[in-house]
């Protein structure tokens, strides 16, 4: 018999709407994918971003955040690794703004769907808030159906949220206007994610 309640998965879903919905590299690389390379780009990103989500709250459900905690030095090489990852990126972003895009073309296509695993994969944090949402949320004990059940919840969340956010951001009077300001939106999009590359590496925890 399972221990979870509807009351339950609804707390985690709307947690998890309320951070995905804070101007994090995420929901930045999502819009800049599917404004610049079209709404089959922007859906790969959100695709690779869930499914590393999902495995942060599997992970964190196996205790992986009691492990950063009991192994601190582990959680700051990928903290450090994840914040290189993102600077490496901005320059990608600041470099290419003068070149022409590549919409629709298989290149495009697996860049964004990769982007999208490494920018979470770089971010340890995530197991660690997930961590916190479970413990707080959902009761100790949790069986392996339950487990399951959760991080499945949490990939359909994802996906479902990025896709939606691609069909609207790729559509002709978005991406014509980005085309109207790719360099500047290029560089602005380059600097918010280099900034937040930057306060990963030098924040204390």
């Amino acid at each position: 018999m399972s221990d979870l309640t509807s009351a339950q998965v609804i707390a985690f879903n709307l947690t998890l709407l309320a951070a995905m919905a804070s101007p994090g590299p995420a929901f930045l690389l999502v819009l800049r994918n599917s404004i610049a390379e079209g709404r089959r780009a922007g859906i790969l990103t959100g695709i690779g971003l869930g499914l590393v989500a999902a495995l942060w709250t599997g992970t964190a459900l196996l205790g992986l955040a009691a492990v950063f905690e009991i192994v601190p030095w582990l959680y700051m090489v990928m903290k450090t690794g994840g914040a290189l990852y993102l600077i490496y990126l901005a320059w990608g972003m600041w470099r290419g703004a003068r070149q022409p895009l590549e919409i629709g073309s298989g290149k495009a296509h697996r860049r964004a769907f990769r982007s999208g695993l490494l920018v979470n994969l770089s971010n340890p944090k995530s197991v660690l808030f997930a961590g916190a949402v479970i413990v707080v949320i959902f009761p100790a004990g949790l069986s392996l159906g339950d487990s399951l059940l959760i991080v499945a919840n949490h990939l359909a969340v994802e996906i479902s949220v990025y896709t939606a956010m691609a069909f609207g951001l790729s559509s002709p009077p978005a991406r014509a206007a980005y085309l109207r300001l790719k360099l500047w939106a290029d560089r602005i999009a380059a600097g918010i994610m280099g900034a937040l590359g930057l306060r990963l590496l030098f924040e204390r925890s």
